[in-house]
Formats: C-alpha cells, sequence, structure tokens
C-alpha cells in the first residue's frame, strides 16, 4: 500500500521528522486560503502515486495569490501520467542551500533490511544508482537488534554529508527506520532532505509503502488507504473492474501474460535487453478472447507505452483462444495505436500461430525474440 505524500509526511511529522507547515486542498479557493494561511512562497503540489510530477507540471513554486490561484486552476483536475489529480499539497517552501537523499527498504538479495544516504537528493534515486552507484552509502540492518547508532553516523559520513549536519541526518535515518520497521513498511523515503542556510534538515518529501498483508495490525495505516481512493488511477480502475493482477510502472514496454512468473520473468527480460517495463498485467489461467482483448485495452490506454509484448504459455490458456482475442481486439482499429509483439507456447500454440492476423502483430518463436524485439519498438518510438 502506498500512501499519499500528505500522509507520509503526517506518519513522519507524528515521528518527530521536522516536515513544512502544509495544508490538504480540493478546490482552488482552498488552495488560496491554505496560501494565505501558510504565508507566500508556497508550493502547490499534486497528490498522486506517480514520481516526476515537478517535471509533468503537477508541481508549481507560488508566490502571491494570483499565482496560487492559477497553479490550482492548472493542477487540479489534470491528467498527470493516467491520474487525475483530485487534491494538492500547500506546503511552505524550503529556502533550502543543498538536497539529500535518505532511504530504508529491504535488500533481498542480502536478507536485510539497507539504510541509504545520498548528497545526490532531489533527483530520481534508480538514475544515480545506475549511472553513479558510489554517490549513494549503503549499511545493512540485522533486524532483530535494530539501527544502532553508529550505523545511522557511519552511512551518513560515509555518504559525505557535511559534519555540520551530520548527525542530524543520522537521527531522522535512525526515526525513519523505526518507522519502517515498527510499521511494516516495504519502502521509507525522504527526496529530499532539504538543508537550510541555517543547518537545517527538513523532509521536502516522503514516500512511505507499507506492506499490504501486515494492514491488520495497522489500523491507522489501513484508515489512510481508505481515504487515499480518490487518486486511483483509471487504469487501476480498469484492472479491478477486468479482475486483472495489475500494478503500473515507469516504463513504456507494455507486458501481458499469462501467471504471475511468467510476467516477471518478461519484465526482468525487457530490462535486461535495455528496456523499462511500463507495467506487470497477468490475465490470469484459462483466458478467452474477450479477456485478452480487454487486457491490450488496458495496455493500450496507458500513454507511457510504446510497444506491447504478449507472452503466453498455455496450460489452462488455450494458444487459440488468445490469438483469437488479440486479433478482436486489434481488428477494431483503422490503425493500431501500439506495434504488438507475441510469444506463444504450450496449449493449441501452432493454432494460435495460424489464427495470428500477422499484418496486425509482430510473431516471434521464443520470448527473448519477442522481448527485443518489442524494446526495439520502443526505442524507435522514442527516437
Amino acid at each position: 500500500m502506498r500512501l499519499h505524500e500528505y500522509q507520509a509526511k503526517q506518519v513522519f511529522s507524528d515521528a518527530g521528522i521536522p516536515t513544512p507547515a502544509s495544508e490538504l486542498a480540493g478546490t482552488v479557493d482552498e488552495t488560496v486560503a491554505a496560501a494565505e494561511e501558510i504565508g507566500y512562497p508556497v508550493a502547490v503540489k499534486a497528490q498522486v502515486h506517480v514520481g516526476g510530477r515537478g517535471k509533468a507540471g503537477g508541481i508549481k513554486l507560488v508566490e502571491d495569490k494570483e499565482e496560487a490561484r492559477e497553479a490550482a486552476e492548472d493542477i487540479l483536475g489534470m491528467d498527470l501520467k493516467g491520474y487525475t489529480v483530485e487534491r494538492v499539497l500547500v506546503e511552505e517552501a524550503v529556502d533550502f542551500v543543498n538536497e539529500l537523499y535518505v532511504g530504508v527498504t529491504m535488500d533481498r538479495g542480502e536478507g536485510e533490511p539497507v539504510a541509504m544516504v545520498s548528497t545526490r537528493g532531489g533527483v530520481n534515486i534508480e538514475e544515480v544508482a545506475e549511472e553513479d552507484p558510489d554517490a549513494i552509502a549503503r549499511e545493512h540492518i540485522d533486524p532483530a537488534f535494530g539501527m544502532h547508532p553508529y550505523q545511522a553516523r557511519k552511512v551518513v559520513y560515509d555518504a559525505g554529508v557535511d559534519r555540520a549536519i551530520a548527525n542530524d541526518v543520522a537521527s531522522i535515518l535512525r526515526t525513519l527506520y523505526q518507522l519502517w520497521d515498527d510499521r511494516d513498511g516495504s519502502d521509507a523515503e525522504i527526496n529530499p532532505l532539504m538543508v537550510t542556510g541555517d543547518d537545517e534538515v527538513i523532509a521536502a518529501d516522503a514516500v512511505f509503502n507499507v506492506d499490504e498483508d501486515a494492514l491488520f495490525r495497522q489500523p491507522e495505516l489501513a484508515e489512510m488507504e481508505e481515504e487515499g481512493e480518490f487518486a486511483e488511477s483509471e487504469l487501476e480502475r480498469k484492472a479491478d473492474e477486468y479482475g486483472f493482477d495489475y500494478v503500473r510502472l515507469s516504463g513504456n514496454v507494455g507486458i501481458i501474460g499469462n501467471g504471475a512468473g511468467l510476467v516477471m520473468t518478461t519484465l526482468d527480460l525487457v530490462d535486461h535487453y535495455g528496456g523499462s517495463p511500463a507495467n506487470f498485467l497477468d490475465v490470469g489461467g484459462g483466458a478467452k478472447a474477450d479477456r485478452i482483448a480487454n487486457a491490450l485495452d488496458m495496455v493500450f490506454s496507458d500513454d507511457n507505452v510504446d510497444s506491447v509484448v504478449f507472452n503466453i504459455f498455455g496450460g489452462i490458456t488455450r494458444g487459440d483462444e488468445v490469438a483469437k482475442g488479440i486479433n478482436q481486439a486489434l481488428e477494431q482499429f483503422d490503425e493500431i495505436p501500439k506495434p504488438v509483439v507475441v510469444r506463444l507456447a504450450g496449449t493449441n500454440w501452432e493454432e494460435g500461430m495460424e489464427i495470428l492476423n500477422e499484418d496486425l502483430v509482430t510473431v516471434e518463436k521464443t520470448l527473448e525474440d519477442a522481448v527485443q524485439r518489442a524494446v526495439e519498438y520502443a526505442e524507435e518510438v522514442e527516437a
């Protein structure tokens, strides 16, 4: 379960992590009133579950009442990467001189939680990890003992944080880990943790994701999940309606498969061949033609998707039924909106291959070839 920024900041603030003064608003007038009460300058921030809100126009810094009204009119109701913005967080602007990153997550490879600190805050931490992994200091934590004070100080110093604020940053990191542990977190991040000219550190953003299977023992967070339903994306609503297991990701290669393991393998291969997955979509076993058509409708509805790869291994699911569904979905278009690559194997795969309209799709015999072709198509669109 993902908390919204305003919810995560409430959790962080209650635990003692410094956050800017802020108010939630759902209308233009509420936004202006909140800005007037907090005092200019303020940031008006869309409350949706996506990254890159600033680049997409979902965060605006305003200096007066007129700008606050204009920002609210622009942001409220906008479509932000498939999400309709229904609320904004009006927040005191922070006059900062530096931006840091602090986070806690589970390192599944090591089987332990890991705390991370970087002096390159304010940017996508995944990009930092890929381009300059040494810019992120890491410290693994034994969950039986929790984070010791020396571990928090060590990872902060390893990251090269200025000594004038190192103890404060270490204290925030320990609090973040304790929240992650006590509240059954999966990810906890502050990016950026802003540093002011007076050497104060303030959480200017907040991410807190919680293990849904543990919500029964986190009643306060469970209530926040219900409150946050207003920002569920249209794609997620469609997934619920169709009965799909669906997760939207940040890439541009759409993925459809039958079975969680098969879809995860396809995601891994897209990444392996230099692509970026746009989603996890499992149509389940025994998928009929109409269900396959619904899956394509969902993926085509995602503006981020530039190509689609279909990976079907027939057991209960029959290859000929899948092929009928793909044809049925694509034949309704005068022009195919995204290139589609199909790989069929298993039950009735040969019959399915014969049925597929190769004027509408690209057919590959192996999963590796199908993924590589889909990645190539996506790269051609980007170019």
